[in-house]
């Protein structure tokens, strides 16, 4: 079982019930296939081989099989992925807001992060998106739509969303009545973080202190839920 993050190198710990889980997976692989998991700290893949086993020798011709290769590494540790990795690993976000210049600085701060982003230009875009994408990030503002977060589509969809689903969607409030990194304005919202308007020329730095303050409080609960098959 591996014990450490071939790129970060950080520690990686599994619950009673996952190493179960990841042995049984790794004794049912097909040979020559490997099982990917990601880095709960740099997000990056991890691939697992199978257990090694013994050397096979027939006994009448005394012919020994060789065991597969080692892994190659050289394009993980340079932080390099095949076209394949991207798709399946990248994560998706969806950002709506009404201004196109601030939308393109809140794509670029979300991209820096190391989201793949999407713009709507209306709400029923943006809920045709989300019936066919499973976005890890949405970030709304408040002027996307006529009459305020009151009168919202959006946001009260967002709100009546299912909780299987909503759970793992970084919801992401902007707006001048807001205060960026407050917590309890975010709950009251029915958010998961708040940005203030003045603040957005700073989103790459507020996206920075907040996901991984998310990641650390949510993450180990998100685990046991996936590991009970509850997402």
């Amino acid at each position: 079982m591996i014990n450490n993050c071939p790129h970060c190198h950080i520690k990686l710990t599994f619950s009673k019930a996952q190493r179960v889980q990841l042995q049984q997976a790794l004794k049912s692989l097909a040979a020559g296939k490997r099982l990917t998991i990601k880095c709960p700290g740099c997000k990056k893949s991890i691939k697992l081989d199978a257990p090694a086993g013994p050397k096979i020798t027939t006994t009448k011709k005394k012919t020994t099989v060789p065991l597969p290769p080692p892994p190659d590494l050289a394009g993980r540790q340079t932080g390099q992925l095949n076209d394949e990795e991207k798709v399946k690993d990248v994560p998706m976000a969806l950002v709506l807001h009404p201004d196109s210049a601030t939308r393109n600085t809140v794509k670029a701060a979300m991209e820096s992060v190391g989201y793949r982003v999407i713009t709507a230009d209306s709400v029923q875009t943006a809920i045709e998106q989300m019936l066919f994408i499973n976005f890890a990030c949405i970030a709304f503002h408040v002027d996307f739509e006529m009459g305020g977060l009151e009168k919202s589509m959006f946001h009260a969809y967002m709100r009546q969303m299912p909780m299987e689903r909503r759970r793992y969607i970084f919801y992401i409030l902007m707006g001048p009545q807001f205060h960026s990194l407050y917590g309890l304005e975010a709950l009251a919202y029915s958010a998961n973080l708040v940005v203030a308007e003045q603040d957005i020329q700073h989103f790459d730095i507020i996206l920075r202190k907040a996901i991984p303050a998310y990641e650390k409080l949510f993450g180990p609960i998100l685990e046991e839920l996936n590991a009970y098959g509850k997402r």
